[in-house]
């Protein structure tokens, strides 16, 4: 015969008559507590909470950055705007960077720009466009390079290294000038 060390506390008491009743998911103690009240958010609603903004986006809560912007301009969809076809190929992503179209939207339009004669025109505008940007990030590093500090550098072993001497500006804009003179001549 074994006997029983511990006592059955009320609430233990009350669960086993709830259970044998039929009543599973009764109550058997009091409590109270502190319950966090919650917001009922919508599609597209933004708020802030600790410090950062939220929205909400497909149903799903989202942080909102400040490169939110950049990056929707970055990514590629996964169906053309133009012709809604799925794009998937690496081309895609490329022409999406420049055009925000498909590989075959692009080439339909470069077809139809050739059927019209403009073709030669477009094609002459988008290189002269493309080594425009050439010219400016050149200009943009060479100008960075410029401002950078060259009186310390750190060697291999890790110690740092003094050195004397300027950069030579007047050498850097005549290179700098040869270089813009020979990306103009690439223009058509």
């Amino acid at each position: 015969m074994s006997v029983l060390k511990k006592q059955f506390q009320e609430k233990d008491v009350q669960r086993l008559r709830n259970l044998m009743t039929g009543k599973y998911g009764e109550k058997t103690t009091q409590s109270a507590g502190y319950r966090k009240v919650e917001i009922d958010r919508k599609e597209g609603d933004i708020w802030e909470e600790d410090g950062r903004k939220w929205t909400i986006k497909d149903g799903i809560r989202q942080n909102v950055t400040k490169l939110d912007k950049a990056k929707k301009a970055y990514n590629m969809p996964l169906f053309c705007p133009q012709c809604k076809k799925q794009m998937k190929l690496e081309a895609d992503k490329s022409l999406y960077k420049i055009y925000k179209k498909c590989l075959d939207c692009v080439a339909d339009m470069e077809t139809k720009l050739k059927k019209q004669g403009k073709f030669v025109d477009y094609r002459k505008t988008v290189n002269n466009n493309e080594i425009d940007n050439k010219i400016k990030d050149f200009k943009q590093y060479v100008e960075d390079r410029l401002a950078d500090s060259n009186d310390q550098f750190i060697s291999e072993a890790g110690h740092k290294e003094n050195w004397r001497g300027k950069i030579d500006e007047k050498r850097v804009d005549n290179h700098l000038s040869e270089v813009i003179e020979y990306l103009e001549s690439l223009k058509e």
